[in-house]
């Protein structure tokens, strides 16, 4: 299944990163994905050692090509062509929830939602 020359986009299908490779595409146009720090185009190719940046809900994930796939594969083989480098992150330990349709928030709530979310503005 291993090819010399593999798109970025075919790569990221078929390691499964994204579902379809429509969505790898998709991703690479709107600059959610990065090879060696440059922002690729879906037709970029990839070689073994390149390391590639992806845009996943708000944060990056880190990958490392170990071996170029161009089919995709089971998740098992899928995991041995790439080297995860995405930093661990931190859980989120609460989270303020408001009712919906509860209306403005007072100006005591907005300061505790404020200090919750780390914008503490009373120094």
């Amino acid at each position: 299944m291993a090819s010399s020359r593999v798109r970025v986009d075919a790569w990221l299908w078929a390691i499964r990163v994204y579902k379809t490779r429509s969505a790898a595409t998709t991703a690479c146009r709107a600059g959610h994905v990065r090879v060696g720090g440059e922002k690729a185009k879906a037709s970029q190719i990839v070689r073994i050692g390149d390391e590639i940046r992806v845009r996943l809900a708000g944060f990056d994930r880190i990958l490392v090509v170990r071996e170029l796939l161009t089919k995709r594969v089971g998740a098992p083989a899928a995991a041995l062509a790439f080297d995860d480098r995405t930093p661990v992150r931190a859980p989120l330990t609460s989270v303020a929830v408001r009712d919906r349709g509860a209306g403005r928030p007072t100006k005591r709530e907005r300061r505790d939602i404020d200090r919750l979310r780390g914008r503490d503005l009373d120094q």
